[in-house]
């Protein structure tokens, strides 16, 4: 139940991330609204997860997956560029998730 409850943790600061940049500096009602909310949601299910999972794989998954959601929704819901150097940046993020996840006991 951690590894899902930091999957949605992780995805919840996509979500967060997203908004803050939405909310202009929090100058913004809605957005700001929204940030606050998920990043509370986020950190609540990262702190559940982290009563079983050790505390660097934890975060490190948890950063990881929203790192790579928040490249994802730059490049496909704010049309950031594309280039090679990013996308083989995401990718060794995620290999590095991949190889964290692999090494856990858990």
């Amino acid at each position: 139940m951690a590894w899902f409850f930091l999957f949605i943790a992780g995805l919840l600061e996509v979500v967060w991330a997203f908004y803050m940049k939405q909310s202009h500096g929090f100058t913004r009602v809605v957005p700001t609204v929204i940030t606050l909310i998920t990043m509370l949601c986020s950190f609540g299910l990262l702190s559940v997860a982290m009563k079983t999972l050790p505390l660097g794989t934890a975060y490190t998954v948890w950063t990881g997956i929203g790192a790579v959601g928040a490249f994802l929704v730059g490049i496909m819901v704010l049309g950031e560029p594309l280039t090679a150097t990013r996308l083989l940046a995401a990718m060794l993020i995620l290999s590095g998730l991949i190889l964290m996840k692999m090494s856990s006991a858990h």
